[in-house]
């Protein structure tokens, strides 16, 4: 009797490990590492956003003697820039440009100038060399002031994201969105990206080390990701939970059972 209630005890342990070992491979992200042999080959520093339609640039020109710069630049808001954290910066804000259909902004004197498509760097040279005519060694900063991302489906805090660094990778906005819920689906996550109008679809897979040589593992301003339901979930949410208190419970009342009759 005695070597049945051992075998059953391990029975049970293994039971456990098993339904664990199950859970674990769809929860668990990056179960093939973070060097797979495709991600080992990809340099994501080198990553730069460019322009597109729809982005609200801000552009300030300094100069050596600043009073030159003043007739390129757009008056100042007399508002405080609001930060989407809920902080206030202290700086006024400038109001900004807007690319237009075609893919242009109107600055003052320098008149219709084509940014989307270009890096930050390129539009850099491109203004300060319209400048150059008109002030000496002119000094031009660019930042996107809508770049914002948004995260929907089975996740802790969906919302949409605004991103003053203009750099965020796919993990990071499942970061801001408070993680994945235990149902969502970490193999199938949709990435939603807008290229001048044209929608395209990316599906990546969170539990594989692969997706950090997708060209969605740094998001581009507006994407949108969306995590769907696993179908299956909630029975796994609920294995998860309760699996090994079931287990427990089921080996102390056959051992009780057993204890009684063997008396």
């Amino acid at each position: 009797m005695k070597n049945n209630i051992f075998y059953l005890s391990i029975l049970t342990v293994l039971l456990i490990s098993i339904t664990s070992c199950k859970t674990r491979e769809k929860l668990v992200y990056f179960q093939n590492g973070v060097s797979g042999s495709d991600s080992s080959a990809v340099n994501t520093s080198n990553y730069t956003p460019t322009f597109k339609k729809d982005d609200l640039l801000s552009i300030v020109v300094t100069a050596d003697e600043p009073e030159a710069a003043i007739p390129f630049n757009l008056p100042v808001s007399l508002t405080s820039r609001v930060i989407s954290s809920g902080y206030s910066g202290g700086n006024p804000e400038r109001i900004g440009y807007l690319i237009d259909e075609n893919g242009n902004v109107n600055m003052p004197f320098l008149g219709v100038i084509k940014l989307s498509g270009l890096s930050r760097s390129e539009a850099v040279l491109l203004i300060e060399s319209k400048l150059s005519v008109y002030i000496n060694h002119p000094i031009v900063n660019i930042q996107i002031l809508n770049y914002k991302v948004t995260v929907l489906g089975d996740v802790a805090k969906p919302g949409t994201y605004k991103v003053p660094n203009e750099r965020v990778t796919l993990l990071e906005a499942v970061g801001l969105a408070g993680d994945l819920k235990i149902t969502g689906n970490r193999k199938n996550v949709l990435v939603i990206r807008d290229n001048d109008g044209a929608k395209t679809e990316h599906r990546i897979d969170l539990t594989s080390s692969d997706l950090f040589s997708s060209p969605v593992y740094y998001l581009e301003q507006n994407d949108m990701v969306y995590v769907e339901p696993n179908g299956t979930a909630r029975s796994r949410s609920s294995v998860l939970v309760t699996t090994s208190g079931i287990f427990i419970s089921l080996t102390s009342l056959i051992l009780t059972t057993i204890s009684i009759i063997t008396k």
